[in-house]
């Protein structure tokens, strides 16, 4: 839990520092609060691959389509698209993706898309981003059950499930069962699944630093087509 005296107190050890710490700090003691249950709570909104964080709620794909025309569609195209302004997050999975738990087309070097869902391995990504950052020009403002009910949606654009799904905490396991690339993320780095589900213990940081006849830094150029003013 976030605590904020801590947090001044920590602070205050840091600029002060030195013998004269403890006298700065004992000044600082009253300030601040702990954060209470429901501040937690505003925060704590984040769900995990194992779906733990995943709160109770259920939306249908029929639902779904109302909410993305209304609130979806005008960034992300009526199908997912999206047109120029945002990567599409609909297209290049194929029925047998769902079979393999890999997308074959992220193999083409000559397939044009890299789209959301031939990307996500884990389902549990998607609805805890749209949780917390959909719609773009109002996140955090959708309810639970139009979470589900979007979500629901654009698994059915994606051809993982029927028009007639409807989506909850308990069928999201069998999505995730179907996600077409859930095989395709490396746990190498072991952030996760770590050592608490028996995951890779040792981190991916075994890179060795250059140190003679490096190649030149990449230099990124400006596109022309965009103006700096």
């Amino acid at each position: 839990m976030f605590n904020c005296r801590s947090a001044i107190i920590g602070l205050a050890l840091l600029i002060f520092g030195g013998t004269g710490a403890a006298q700065s700090v004992a000044a600082l003691a009253s300030l601040g609060r702990d954060a209470t249950p429901a501040e937690v709570a505003a925060w704590d909104i984040d769900v995990r691959p194992d779906f733990k964080g995943l709160p109770t709620g259920s939306g249908s794909v029929a639902s779904g389509q109302l909410i993305w025309e209304d609130k979806c569609a005008s960034c992300h195209g009526f199908f997912g698209e999206s047109g120029e302004k945002f990567s599409p997050v609909i297209g290049g999975v194929q029925p047998w993706d769902m079979e393999t738990g890999h997308v074959a087309n992220l193999t083409r070097p000559d397939y044009p898309w890299r789209t959301t869902f031939m990307k996500v391995a884990t389902i549990s990504t998607v609805w805890d981003f749209i949780n917390r950052a959909m719609p773009w020009t109002a996140p955090k403002t959708l309810k639970t059950h139009e979470v589900y009910a979007v979500l629901a949606y654009m698994l059915h654009l994606a051809g993982i499930v029927p028009e007639d799904f409807t989506l909850d905490e308990k069928t999201i396991r069998d999505v995730q069962a179907r996600l077409p690339n859930r095989h395709g993320m490396t746990t190498d780095h072991a952030l996760w699944p770590g050592n608490e589900f028996g995951g890779t213990k040792t981190p991916d940081t075994h890179n060795v630093a250059c140190m003679k006849n490096c190649a030149p830094m990449p230099v990124v150029m400006p596109n022309p087509g965009i103006r700096n003013e």
